[in-house]
C-alpha cells in the first residue's frame, strides 16, 4: 500500500506536457509530409508553416500559413513572433536556415529545435568540413582533397593523380541549392569544371573551396536517422530516383521518387554495418568535438564493392525520402512528434519507434520543363484517392480565387505503403492517376531497380533472370564501366564499349613495318586471397599487368585490352571495382580498354567467386622484334627490375604459408619495417595483394634507344629457374649472384615460416625482381642510367654464361 501511495504521489507531482504549438520552417514537399505527421499526435495543438504552400493551407483547421514574419536574416522577425505565439518547437526543413544560425537564434529565447546547432549544420553546409571530419573519425569515403581559387592548376594535376576526369566528381563545397555536383566526362570537362567553380563562380559562394573527389561506383542508398546527440535510431533505407527521365536518364533533378526499405541484399550485414560504420562513430564523434548533434542526420552512401562509402551528409529530412520512409512509422504506437520532441530534450534512448514491415513508394509530379524553365500558376485538381495513398505538395500554392495552382518545379509527391513493394508502387500510381495539371511529368518506373529482379521469379513460365542470369545487372555493369573505358583512349581506339567487337586502328601508331603480338593471362589463385579479403579494386590491374609485362617482353608496345569475367551471380558493385583497377592497370600501360565479356553461370562458380582473364595486344616494328637470341653471348650483362611484391604467382604456396602461420589476412605485418627503412604494409594481406607492378614507363625509353638491348624475362610463376632460360639461345646460361641485391622482408619472411629451401625460392617466386634484362656488357653503364632516370632502382645482378641452365652465387645469403 505504502509503495502504491508513493507511486500515486509523485505521478500527481509531475505536470501534464504542455500542448505542443509547432512552427515548420519552409515550403515543400517534405513540409507538408511533415505536417500532417505532426497532426496526427493529440499533443499537438497548432501548426504554424512559414511559408507553407496549398496543402498546408488546406490542411487542417490546426494548421495555418504564415505569410509574414520573415524566417531569414538574423530571424528576429520570426523569433520574436514565436515568443508572441506560444511556440514551443521549432521544425526547420530546408538545410539553409540551420546553416544560417536558426537553431542559435530560437535556443536564444529559449524555444527547443528539432535541427542542429550552425557548427553541427556546417556537416552538410561545407563538404570540405564534411571530408575533413570524415578523415578523422576513419568514415568510409571517397579520396578526395580541397582548392581555392588559386590552386587550379593544382585541381588538374590532382584530376590525374585520380585517373582522369572520369574518376572524379566535382562539388562546389559549400550550398548550391542540389546544383554543384558536376561529373566531367573529358579532361576538357574536368578542366571547364574547375574554371566554373572557382574562377567564373557559377554557383556564388558555394564555390569559393572546390572539393574533386573520387568517384565511386555502385548503388546509392540514403538513411535518416535521429539523433538527440547521444542515441542514434535509424529508419529503413531508401533509394531515390534523381534524373528526369525513365531508365534513370536525362538530367539531374531534386529527385522524382523515391522507395523503402531498399533492398538491403548488396552489401552482407548492410544495416549493422552502416550504423557501425557510419552513424555511430559520426554522432560519437561530433559529440567529441563539441557540437553534438540533434536532429535528422540524412546519409547519402555508395554501396561500393568494399562496403558503404558516404557520399555527403545532409541535416535534415530529404525530399522526396520523407514522404515515402515516414509512411512506414506506426505512429499508434509513437508518434513522430514524440520522436522528435524526445531528440530535442535529449531523451531518445526512452522512446521506441515502430516501424510498420511494409513497403512505401513516393512519386513526383513536375511542371513540364522541369529540371529546366517550367511555367507557374497551371490549375491542379485532385480526385479521390485510395486508401494508404497521401497527396503531398510541394510547388503549390492557392492563387486569388482559392484556385490550388503551381508554384514550381517539382508540384507533387504521391506517397503509398502495402505488403509489398508492388502493392505501394501500383497504390501510388493509382494516386498520381488522381493528380491533374497541365503538363504533368512523372517517371514510369519508380523502384524499377527493386521491381526488375523479382519480375521473373513471379511468373509461372520461366524467363532467363529465374534461372539465374540478370540481363538488367549485365546492362548496368555496362553503363557504369563505360567511362572507365573512355578513360584509357589512346591514338587508334576510342575505346567504346557494348558494340559486338572493338576496334583498333593501326595506321595511327605510325610504324613502318609492324608485327602485332599477344598474350593473355588471369590473376591465379591471388584472386582466392582478393576474395577472401572482399577487396576487388586492385586484382583488376594485375590482370593486365601479367599479359602487358608479356608483351614488354618481345619489345612491343601495348595499344589494347579485353577482359572476360565470370561468376554465378553478378555483383555489379563489385565488377565495377574489378574493372576500375582493369582501367587503372590500362592507363599505367598506356593501352586502350576496347571490350570485354561479363558471363553469368549459375552454378559455375561457388557464392561470390568469380573468375579473370585477360588478353593484350601490342606491336613491334620487325626489326626490333625481341629477343635477339643470335646475338646473345657469355659475358652479357643480367640487370633486375624490381617487383612490387609477390606479383601473381605463386600464391598456392604462399596460402599454404599462411596457413601454416596460423595469422589472418587482417593481421598486422609480421615484419616491423622492409630492408629500405620503409613501412610495411597496414595488414598481412595488404602485403599479400599488392598489384603487380607494370614495366611500360620504365622500358620504353630503352625500346626508343634499343641499342645493346637484348633480351627480357617476366620473372612470373617458375621464378629464375624456369624463366630465364626460355629467352636464351641453345648452349647459354646465366650465373645469378643472390648477395647482389636485399629481397623484400615478405619473402625472407614467407621462406622462413615455410621452411622453403633456397633452390625452391628461386625456382617458385620472383624474390623482389619482376623483371630481367640482359644486356651487352659495353652498354651496360648507359642502358642502368636510362632505367635510373625512369625512376627505377636497377639491379646488376649476373650474366650469361656457356652451358645451359641457371646457376646461383651466394646462395647462403637468403638463409632465414
Amino acid at each position: 500500500m505504502a509503495s502504491s501511495s508513493l507511486n500515486t504521489t509523485l505521478e500527481s507531482m509531475i505536470p501534464s506536457p504542455a500542448p505542443l504549438r509547432v512552427l515548420i520552417l519552409g515550403s515543400g514537399g517534405r513540409e507538408h509530409a511533415i505536417a500532417n505527421h505532426f497532426l496526427r499526435s493529440p499533443r499537438v495543438e497548432h501548426v504554424f508553416c512559414a511559408p507553407g504552400n496549398g496543402g498546408t493551407a488546406t490542411l487542417d483547421s490546426r494548421c495555418t500559413n504564415l505569410d509574414s514574419p520573415k524566417a531569414s536574416g538574423d530571424f528576429t522577425e520570426i523569433t520574436t513572433w514565436a515568443v508572441q505565439n506560444g511556440i514551443n518547437l521549432c521544425f526547420p526543413g530546408p538545410e539553409q536556415p540551420l546553416v544560417d544560425g536558426v537553431e542559435l537564434a530560437f535556443r536564444k529565447v529559449g524555444i527547443p529545435v528539432f535541427g542542429p546547432s550552425p557548427v553541427a549544420a556546417q556537416m552538410e553546409g561545407s563538404k570540405t568540413f564534411a571530408k575533413a571530419f570524415m578523415d578523422k573519425y576513419n568514415i568510409p569515403t571517397a579520396a578526395a582533397q580541397s582548392f581555392d581559387a588559386s590552386q587550379v592548376q593544382e585541381c588538374l594535376e590532382y584530376i590525374q593523380k585520380l585517373g582522369g576526369a572520369q574518376q572524379i566528381v566535382l562539388k562546389a563545397s559549400g550550398l548550391a541549392a542540389g546544383k554543384g555536383v558536376l561529373l566531367p566526362e573529358s579532361d576538357e570537362e574536368a578542366r571547364q569544371g574547375v574554371e566554373d567553380i572557382l574562377v567564373k563562380k557559377v554557383f556564388g559562394d558555394a564555390g569559393s573551396s572546390l572539393l574533386i573527389e573520387q568517384r565511386l561506383l555502385g548503388p546509392e542508398l540514403s538513411v535518416l536517422a535521429f539523433s538527440d546527440g547521444y542515441t542514434i535510431t535509424a529508419l529503413p533505407g531508401c533509394q531515390d530516383h534523381k534524373r528526369i527521365g525513365e531508365g534513370d536518364t536525362g538530367p539531374n533533378t531534386g529527385g522524382m521518387g523515391a522507395y523503402s526499405p531498399a533492398p538491403e541484399g548488396l552489401v552482407d550485414d548492410l544495416p549493422a554495418r552502416i550504423r557501425k560504420e557510419v552513424l555511430v562513430p559520426t554522432i560519437d564523434g561530433m559529440r567529441s568535438e563539441g557540437f553534438p548533434f540533434v536532429g535528422m542526420l540524412f546519409v547519402g552512401l555508395m554501396l561500393t564493392a568494399d562496403g558503404p562509402k558516404v557520399l555527403e551528409y545532409n541535416v535534415r529530412f530529404g525530399d522526396p525520402e520523407t514522404e515515402a520512409v515516414l509512411e512506414l512509422l506506426d505512429e499508434s504506437q509513437t508518434s513522430l512528434a514524440d520522436i522528435i520532441l524526445a531528440c530535442v530534450e535529449r531523451r531518445l534512448d526512452q522512446v521506441k519507434p515502430v516501424v510498420r514491415n511494409q513497403h512505401a513508394v513516393s512519386i513526383v509530379l513536375a511542371s513540364q520543363g522541369y529540371p529546366g524553365k517550367y511555367p507557374t500558376g497551371v490549375p491542379i485538381t485532385i480526385g479521390a484517392v485510395p486508401q494508404n495513398v497521401t497527396v503531398y505538395h510541394a510547388g503549390t500554392k492557392l492563387d486569388g480565387s482559392g484556385q490550388l495552382v503551381t508554384a514550381g518545379g517539382r508540384v507533387i509527391a504521391v506517397s503509398a505503403f502495402g505488403d509489398t513493394l508492388q502493392e505501394a508502387v501500383e497504390l501510388a500510381y493509382k494516386g498520381v492517376d488522381a493528380v491533374q495539371f497541365e503538363g504533368k511529368t512523372f517517371r514510369r518506373d519508380i523502384a524499377h531497380r527493386a521491381l526488375k529482379p523479382a519480375a521473373g521469379s513471379s511468373s509461372n513460365g520461366l524467363t532467363y533472370a529465374a534461372a539465374g542470369v540478370d540481363i538488367e545487372a549485365g546492362n548496368s555493369l555496362v553503363e557504369a564501366i563505360k567511362p572507365l573505358a573512355k578513360s584509357t583512349r589512346r591514338p587508334g581506339c576510342d575505346a567504346s564499349l557494348g558494340g559486338f567487337g572493338g576496334t583498333f586502328d593501326l595506321k595511327a601508331i605510325n610504324m613502318r613495318d609492324p608485327v602485332l603480338v599477344s598474350g593473355t593471362d588471369g590473376v591465379g589463385t591471388k584472386l582466392r586471397v582478393a576474395l577472401d579479403m572482399n577487396k576487388h579494386d586492385t586484382v583488376g590491374i594485375d590482370l593486365v599487368a601479367m599479359s602487358v609485362n608479356d608483351l614488354l617482353v618481345q619489345g612491343a608496345a601495348p595499344l589494347y585490352f579485353l577482359d572476360y569475367f565470370a561468376c554465378s551471380k553478378l555483383s555489379v558493385p563489385v565488377a565495377a571495382s574489378v574493372i576500375a583497377g582493369i582501367a587503372e592497370g590500362c592507363r599505367q600501360s598506356r593501352c586502350g580498354l576496347i571490350g570485354g565479356e561479363t558471363a553469368e553461370m549459375p552454378g559455375m562458380y561457388e557464392g561470390d567467386d568469380y573468375d579473370l582473364a585477360g588478353f593484350a595486344v601490342g606491336a613491334v616494328e620487325r626489326e626490333a622484334l625481341l629477343p635477339l637470341l643470335d646475338q646473345l653471348k657469355a659475358g652479357d650483362v643480367l640487370v633486375g627490375l624490381r617487383s612490387s611484391g609477390l606479383h601473381s604467382n605463386g600464391f598456392s604456396l604462399v596460402r599454404k604459408i599462411i596457413a601454416r602461420s596460423g595469422l589472418k589476412y587482417s593481421s598486422a605485418c609480421p615484419w616491423s619495417a622492409e630492408k629500405d627503412g620503409s613501412s610495411p604494409a597496414a595488414t598481412l594481406g595488404d602485403a599479400l595483394i599488392e598489384p603487380t607492378r607494370i614495366y611500360v614507363e620504365a622500358l620504353t625509353p630503352l625500346f626508343a634507344e634499343a641499342q645493346g638491348l637484348l633480351a627480357l624475362s617476366h620473372i612470373t610463376g617458375g621464378g629464375f629457374t624456369e624463366n630465364i632460360p626460355r629467352i636464351l639461345s641453345k648452349g647459354k646460361g646465366v650465373e645469378i649472384d643472390l648477395a647482389s641485391w636485399k629481397r623484400p622482408a615478405l619473402f625472407d619472411w614467407l621462406q622462413k615460416i615455410g621452411g622453403v629451401a633456397p633452390e625452391e625460392m628461386a625456382r617458385t617466386l620472383n624474390n623482389g625482381i619482376g623483371m630481367v634484362l640482359i644486356v651487352e656488357a659495353q652498354q651496360q653503364e648507359r642502358i642502368v642510367e636510362l632505367l635510373t632516370k625512369a625512376g627505377e632502382k636497377p639491379v646488376v645482378m649476373g650474366q650469361v654464361i656457356d652451358g645451359e641452365g641457371v646457376h646461383y652465387k651466394n646462395m647462403d645469403s637468403w638463409t632465414v
